[in-house]
């Protein structure tokens, strides 16, 4: 998610004959230079298609599909897209604009009764359109710790928010929110009466023939041709489980490939026409087009891009890109990392996934929007590299240097168990097993680890499994004078699922 989208395909699979040619391009530097990058970010694979005047010229791949295995990559070689999922949630949400059915100003409320934030007033003035701008006054990835991994109905996790605290006002900031999308794909399930995975088929993928393009992991093996999710670890690339998202699926529950992903891109491009047919109106495309968050944006000193506006619409970030309209989003799922960039007055449009933590994504995006408009623009991938810093989270870094070796817990082991609440979230219980402390999250079984005495009353998280988007962690037991545990308090660095929201409390 955040950590590496400012810093973000071996042998190739590519059928020339299905693709047009692209003008005044040299493809085989392009190939050149992704094929190097592949290997300079030490990412498993990379998949690029490259979109111009309505057809799909350039589509390769490059790497394994998973680390010491022989299955190359392909223009059709499935991968989540993660986030990049929200513009299609967007564009179900137009449709039911056009066919009459809600209105871009609509309270949430009208649909869902039982939407609550952190404000009486705030919970019933919000609209669909502040839920799809991120600006609701959340912040960002706040309250993902509800969601991730867990068991959760999307209403159930909804129902959840209120009691997440506001990181600034109403309509005041951008917060980048992830619960707010789930919201939106439950508004969609109560004006249509089918969830967000049966409309975004029905809706979108079937009228494009995106016929590789699944909701579900589920699925994958009888679709087949798909890539890897890989954790990074020690500098090394772990291949891990997919995530089954079809739940949340509308903040980003799609899987997806090159080639089904470049016809999503003409179309967006054509303003909503595919062929003969009409997906969304002008007046939609203008709406989610249209900036409803705005950025700040150095004015003063010059920037790489020659930028003067950056924004979010909705489902879509927008900003300008050497003198054109650029429109975008990225992707993250747990060990994939994905980028889809539009130039739409140019008809140009570039498609990047990767099956690794540590991707070229942007990269690769920024150089082939480059050769294609003409720029002399940097080595991006030499750029984004030295601008990366080591690998492991200097946060995590100065917590183990921190440690202070030799101390013991205040309390035998089994004082430490019991069950523990946290409003946001849920019980999370302590057990004692074969003499180790054991923990566990009452909806998300695959966060359970094993607790191991760090120093004091702080114990380090030995999780069970590899996960994508933290590692190193510890948890505090509090007490009050009398030593009585009361609380538990979590440190688990990273940018993405945030364990010190939970706060949990012992209610036995």
């Amino acid at each position: 998610m955040k950590k590496y989208f400012l810093l973000i395909a071996l042998t190739i699979w590519w059928s020339g004959e299905s693709l047009a040619q692209a003008p005044n391009v040299d493809l085989k530097a392009l190939d050149s230079y992704f094929e190097r990058i592949t290997k300079e970010w030490d990412v498993p694979s990379m998949s690029i298609g490259i979109v111009k005047d309505g057809k799909l010229v350039f589509a390769k791949a490059y790497g394994v599909k998973e680390v010491d295995k022989k299955g190359k990559p392909d223009q059709n070689t499935l991968y989540a897209i993660a986030s990049n999922s929200k513009a299609f949630t967007s564009a179900i949400l137009a449709q039911l604009v056009d066919e009459g059915k809600i209105d871009w100003n609509d309270k949430v409320r009208d649909y869902l009764p039982y939407f609550e934030l952190y404000d009486s007033w705030v919970s019933a003035n919000t609209t669909i359109r502040d839920i799809l701008s991120h600006r609701v006054g959340l912040g960002t990835f706040s309250g993902d710790v509800i969601w991730y991994k867990a068991d959760l109905t999307a209403e159930e996790i909804v129902r959840k928010v209120k009691n997440l605290p506001p990181a600034f006002d109403f309509r005041a900031g951008y917060g980048y929110s992830n619960l707010m999308y789930i919201t939106a794909g439950e508004v969609i399930e109560k004006v249509t009466g089918k969830s967000w995975a049966q409309n975004v088929k029905e809706r979108i993928l079937q009228p494009l023939e995106m016929n590789r393009t699944i909701t579900s992991p589920k699925n994958l093996e009888s679709v087949g041709n798909y890539a890897t999710p890989h954790a990074r670890n020690d500098g090394k690339n772990i291949p891990i489980v997919w995530e089954d998202w079809e739940e949340i699926g509308a903040l980003g529950g799609l899987i997806s490939s090159v080639s089904d992903l470049s016809k999503w891109m003409i179309m967006n491009m054509n303003h909503g026409i595919n062929n003969q047919d009409t997906l969304f109106s002008a007046r939609s495309r203008n709406m989610m087009w249209t900036p409803h968050n705005n950025f700040t944006v150095d004015h003063v000193n010059p920037n790489d891009f020659n930028r003067h506006f950056s924004a979010y619409g909705l489902g879509w970030g927008l900003s300008d890109y050497q003198g054109n309209l650029r429109v975008g989003h990225t992707g993250g799922y747990d060990g994939m990392l994905t980028a889809f960039n539009m130039i739409p007055d140019q008809k140009l449009g570039v498609i990047v996934l990767t099956n690794g933590m540590k991707s070229p994504m942007m990269a690769a995006t920024y150089y082939a929007l480059d050769k294609f408009l003409g720029v002399n623009g940097p080595d991006w991938s030499e750029r984004f590299l030295s601008r990366s810093g080591p690998e492991e989270d200097e946060r995590i870094t100065e917590r183990k240097a921190s440690r202070v070796e030799g101390t013991n817990p205040s309390l035998e082991l089994s004082k430490y168990t019991g069950t523990y609440e946290a409003d946001i979230y849920g019980e999370i219980t302590v057990t004692l097993e074969k003499g180790e402390l054991r923990l566990n999250f009452e909806h998300a079984k695959s966060l359970s680890a094993t607790l191991k005495h760090w120093h004091y009353d702080v114990w380090e998280i030995d999780w069970d499994i590899e996960h994508a988007w933290f590692s190193f962690g510890t948890v505090q037991f509090n007490m009050d004078n009398n030593l009585k545990i009361e609380r538990m308090t979590f440190d688990v660095p990273n940018d993405d699922i945030f364990f010190e929201e939970l706060i949990p409390i012992r209610v036995d």
